[in-house]
């Protein structure tokens, strides 16, 4: 491993520029960087140079930051602009490769470039946000979290003029809390899950009406908190007393589930790294070619006790964010569906099994045309309906815990939610991402339960069969002869 006081760099790694643009330029500026400072305005190219230069020592000079720290104040004539933009680039780029002097650095910077309000410091907090690995127990992303929430709560005031990063924050440890409730046996975790359920609860009572945009996905965080005694008062709330929270335009639950979250609350729960990965999987990687990629990637995220949660957050990126173009659609690479698929395989636990599900049929419960997208509902039903030949235990789950969802997710709003699956499957045959239901009304592998229901849907709605060069949607998907070759050829796991 080669010598770095910013970066972990093993020897066969290429030069990270970051770090060498960083080095350089604290190297040929060491002697102007102690007391007494020049008193000469530097150019543009100088001021550039010195926040490089001041920005590696404060990482890598702890017993020096403060002196370091002055002298940034002293010269600084955008409102850090230029400083923040380096430690933003650094997080997004190489924070998984940060020593552990330079994370800890790294993260007092930011509480007192929050303490300044620094230009673009809130870019900066969601970059450290998007950092934290959903179901990862170690000391490290355990430390960072503790971090974070002691900047947020240290900052209220500062924190109530971003309500992008308070939203933003109360997504991710709303996510994380249910990780870290669970855990038990580890006395460590007891300030930090305080932390985390003090902060939520805050921002949920205080300051709901920001928190309205977040959609549906608010709600489906909140349900994986029920057993947690301080939320228990805040979903029953939601259910029977939504003036509570008050904000005058929330009567009701289903304002909740009518919105669509936005798909940037989704990516923060993804790591730059993981984004990175999965988008290439899902860009570049051809079927048939797809098996050791998989291993690779889950033998990265999949391999430590409680990291299959994060497969959740996966399925959400995929569905809602990771939206392929008509070129990769109708070219050889995997399908987004086939990958979900082998996800849902990956799943050892039922607990695990049953989130992930709900993750993939979660927009299908609310959709409506007009507000939400065809693309977030696409895989589903391709899952369905590609694994009935030789995968038939998949498609007979899904369709069983869809079922389940219309009868039981909420019985008292049963009416929009089936309304909501009733469009789904119209849509997508409307559109053409599916000719018709008839693969599934017709299979005798399936159960007449689920052939019965799924006739009666079609019955009450306004089912229209796709034939021959019908209405075509933005993104349609075929399922050529070709690419069902493929589904024949090609496992799933």
């Amino acid at each position: 491993m080669s010598t770095s006081k910013l970066l972990r760099i093993f020897s066969l790694d290429a030069e990270n520029p970051i770090d060498s643009s960083l080095r350089e330029a604290f190297s040929s500026l060491r002697d102007n960087l102690k007391p007494p400072f020049p008193l000469t305005i530097p150019s543009p190219s100088e001021y550039s140079q010195l926040n490089l230069a001041l920005a590696y020592g404060i990482l890598t000079e702890p017993h020096l930051a403060k002196t370091h720290l002055t002298h940034l104040h002293a010269i600084v004539v955008d409102g850090y602009n230029h400083f923040t933009t380096i430690l933003i680039n650094l997080t997004n780029e190489s924070y998984p490769k940060l020593l552990q002097t330079p994370k800890s650095q790294l993260l007092w910077m930011s509480s007192k470039l929050v303490q300044v309000a620094a230009v673009k410091v809130e870019n900066l907090i969601i970059s450290l946000l998007r950092q934290i690995k959903g179901g990862d127990f170690s000391e490290p992303n355990l430390w960072l979290c503790a971090e974070l929430m002691c900047i947020l709560a240290n900052n209220w005031d500062w924190l109530l003029e971003e309500p992008l990063v308070m939203k933003s924050s109360l997504f991710v440890f709303l996510r994380l809390l249910a990780d870290h409730y669970r855990l038990v046996g580890r006395p460590e975790l007891d300030k930090l899950k305080r932390m985390e359920i003090e902060f939520c609860i805050r921002v949920l009572r205080e300051h709901f009406d920001i928190c309205l945009d977040i959609g549906r996905d608010l709600i489906r965080l909140l349900q994986d908190l029920v057993y947690v005694p301080e939320f228990k008062d805040v979903w029953m709330d939601f259910l029977s007393d939504p003036g509570k929270f008050g904000v005058s335009v929330f009567m009701d639950i289903s304002q909740l589930y009518r919105t669509r979250t936005p798909s940037h609350y989704l990516l923060l729960t993804i790591t730059p790294e993981m984004e990175t990965q999965l988008r290439f999987l899902l860009t570049h990687v051809k079927w048939g070619s797809q098996k050791r990629y998989q291993t690779w990637f889950a033998k990265k995220h999949f391999c430590t006790p409680g990291s299959e949660t994060v497969i959740v957050d996966i399925v959400r990126f995929i569905c809602c964010v990771h939206h392929p173009s008509n070129e990769i659609i109708q070219s050889n690479v995997i399908s987004r569906w086939a990958i979900i698929g082998w996800l849902l395989k990956c799943c050892k636990k039922n607990y695990f099994l049953a989130n992930v599900k709900l993750a993939l049929l979660y927009d299908w419960l609310f959709f409506d045309e007009k507000v939400d997208n065809i693309m977030n509902i696409e895989p589903a039903m391709l899952l369905i309906v590609n694994s009935i030949n030789q995968y038939i235990d998949i498609t007979h789950t899904l369709l069983e815990f869809l079922f389940l969802l219309i009868d039981n997710y909420d019985v008292q709003r049963r009416e929009l939610i089936f309304k909501g699956v009733s469009n789904s499957f119209s849509l997508l045959v409307r559109k053409g991402v599916v000719h018709s239901l008839e693969s599934l009304t017709s299979c005798n592998q399936l159960s007449p339960v689920f052939r019965e229901k799924l006739a009666s849907m079609i019955s009450s709605s306004n089912f229209t069969t796709v034939k021959g060069s019908s209405e075509m949607c933005e993104r349609q998907v075929k399922i050529s002869s070709t690419t069902k070759c493929h589904v024949a050829n090609c496992e799933l796991q």
